[in-house]
């Protein structure tokens, strides 16, 4: 006979699971995490990367409903971590750096993370921080990126051409 399927589970019951089967994050158990954490998740490179973003903003069929905004966290336990890049990648978010997500999204769904992301917080004893800072396509428009080997182009779309 098959297994009934259990529902999803949220972020905060993820974490509440957590919490209850006593595997607290790291730093409430009075340890520090002594080496550097693998990384979550292979990123695409970085021309890959500035090219989502600029379709991003620059989509003709964008929704006027939508809000651009970046997710930007610094947590200290890596399982915390992990559930929440998740949570973030689930809800439709792109991630641009390894703490660094961008999201193009309904306000509804804006609102929601917004929200969740506060229950977490609150979730646990900790001094990790989380920032939702919503930005216009005017200034993802004029942003910089500086990285190895990358053309401005890429970000301005434009050429510049000298004459002399």
């Amino acid at each position: 006979m098959p297994r009934k399927k259990r529902p999803p589970i949220t972020l905060l019951q993820k974490l509440q699971q957590l919490k209850a089967s006593g595997m607290e994050p790291e730093r409430s158990k009075g340890v520090i995490p002594r080496e550097t954490p693998i990384d979550d998740s292979e990123l695409p490179d970085l021309k890959c990367r500035i090219q989502k973003i600029l379709g991003m903003i620059e989509s003709p069929t964008r929704n006027p409903g939508n809000m651009l905004f970046f997710v930007m966290y610094d947590i200290e336990s890596n399982k915390v971590r992990r559930l929440v890049a998740k949570y973030l990648e689930e809800k439709g978010c792109t991630r641009v750096q390894k703490s660094i997500f961008l999201a193009d999204l309904p306000i509804a769904t804006y609102e929601a993370i917004r929200k969740d992301l506060t229950e977490v917080q609150a979730c646990y004893e900790n001094q990790d921080s989380i920032m939702v800072v919503p930005v216009s396509t005017d200034i993802m428009r004029s942003m910089k990126v500086i990285g190895k080997n990358l053309s401005i182009d890429l970000i301005t779309h434009s050429r510049t051409t000298l004459f002399f």
